[in-house]
């Protein structure tokens, strides 16, 4: 059986005046404390020995609730508490309250249930038991035993919350340096001369992305122009690209490959670095400038696409995503010969599923439309058109996904 409280009050004048002196005392030792950054196991020591020692409690239990509920301080109490069962046995105290009887194996140990709420939820219970039956239970001794447990309880939840911002800044911090290491990942010039004018711009959706463009000189002639993107997003698909690109320059570095090889190779690589868990669609050219002479490998990426004149081909020849299967069942590889004044365009599916506030997507056709009507000027111009267009796209929206252009004109 469980009262809302009913208190006797003490008509002793001296003991009042001594009680408030304690009690005043016992909020300065607590501020002080917390004012000092002490840590919470100093606080919650502090905290017990004002319970105990000069507020008369012999018995409490003080459960605190952060990601589960916890139990900070136990003194007088030796049964065994579930903790998980916190919510549903306490839910119903609102307010401070009297014990007289209970079915609960916890409750029923103690005289009074001190709740502490935060925001609307609650942050602590406090039970408590003093060693007597008079002085103890007025309402104001009650009541200042919830006050010092809301500020212990509070104190611990600012701690943990500097702590969380700490971790979110020391992130943050990483996050800036990993961005700065994977933009030189990517080619930091693309040529533009007599031969060709390439240019590149990449939005990533976080910090780092997981998007990734490359242009790698086979001698003076020859060249790979490649593009990618992992499934998912974050550090994880940040990684996973960095080593991938790793694995492609290193590749290139030591000898070249026939196509179909290069793609059973990077397949294997992709799936023992993940298991199957993550893909990489990807699009890799060897383009050669004096027979002008492409092929070529679509491996699940958005077709990049030709433009001659006003005549559009889509390069989709490849094989599926690498990291799908174990082993491709079939790769085929693109060849084509290149017609002077060739605008060629690679891109991820950021560009084409960018959507406006009506859910409609940018979409292929739009972005076609739009090399068609500003191929004519450089490559870095073009590209900073197709991206301002882009933003009138989406509006204030932000971009959804990770988005690279990646224009080239063979003159």
């Amino acid at each position: 059986m469980i009262f809302s409280m009913s208190f006797i009050k003490s008509s002793d004048i001296q003991y009042q005046i001594e009680l408030k002196d304690i009690k005043l005392q016992a909020l300065l030792e607590i501020t002080n404390a917390i004012n000092s950054n002490l840590p919470i196991e100093q606080l919650l020591n502090l905290f017990s020995f004002i319970l105990k020692e000069q507020l008369g409690f012999k018995k409490f239990i003080l459960l605190h609730h952060q990601e589960e509920w916890n139990c900070l301080v136990k003194t007088g109490y030796k049964g065994k508490i579930e903790l998980k069962e916190v919510e549903k046995d306490f839910e119903r105290f609102k307010e401070i309250t009297l014990v007289e009887s209970s079915t609960n194996t916890i409750i029923k140990e103690f005289q009074a249930i001190v709740p502490v709420f935060h925001l609307n939820k609650a942050l602590a219970y406090l039970l408590i038991s003093s060693s007597s039956v008079s002085h103890e239970l007025e309402p104001s001794h009650f009541s200042f035993t919830q006050t010092l447990a809301n500020i212990i309880a509070v104190a611990i939840e600012n701690q943990r919350l500097v702590k969380q911002n700490i971790i979110k800044e020391r992130i943050s911090k990483d996050l800036e340096v990993a961005s700065e290491m994977q933009k030189l990942l990517f080619p930091s010039e693309l040529p533009s001369n007599r031969k060709m004018d390439l240019s590149a711009r990449y939005i990533p959706r976080h910090a780092i992305g997981g998007d990734y463009y490359d242009f790698i000189p086979l001698g003076d002639e020859e060249y790979i122009i490649c593009i990618a993107d992992v499934s998912g997003k974050g550090i994880s698909a940040a990684l996973l690209m960095a080593n991938f690109q790793a694995t492609i320059r290193t590749l290139f570095k030591y000898q070249r490959f026939e196509m179909t090889f290069l793609m059973e190779e990077l397949n294997k690589k992709v799936m023992k670095s993940t298991k199957g868990e993550k893909f990489i669609t990807f699009f890799i050219a060897h383009y050669n400038a004096h027979t002008r002479k492409m092929k070529y490998v679509n491996a699940g990426h958005n077709q990049p696409f030709l433009l001659h004149g006003r005549k559009i081909t889509a390069l989709n020849e490849g094989c599926i995503g690498l990291g799908m299967l174990d082993e491709l069942p079939y790769v085929n590889v693109g060849k084509l010969t290149l017609s002077p004044n060739t605008t060629f365009v690679l891109y991820t599916d950021g560009v084409v599923e960018l959507e406006n506030k009506d859910g409609e997507h940018f979409g292929v056709n739009r972005l076609i439309d739009n090399v068609k009507a500003y191929s004519t000027l450089k490559m870095e111009d073009m590209n900073n058109i197709l991206f301002s267009k882009l933003d009138d796209w989406r509006g204030e929206l932000n971009f959804v996904d990770d988005t690279a252009v990646f224009s080239c004109k063979f003159f």
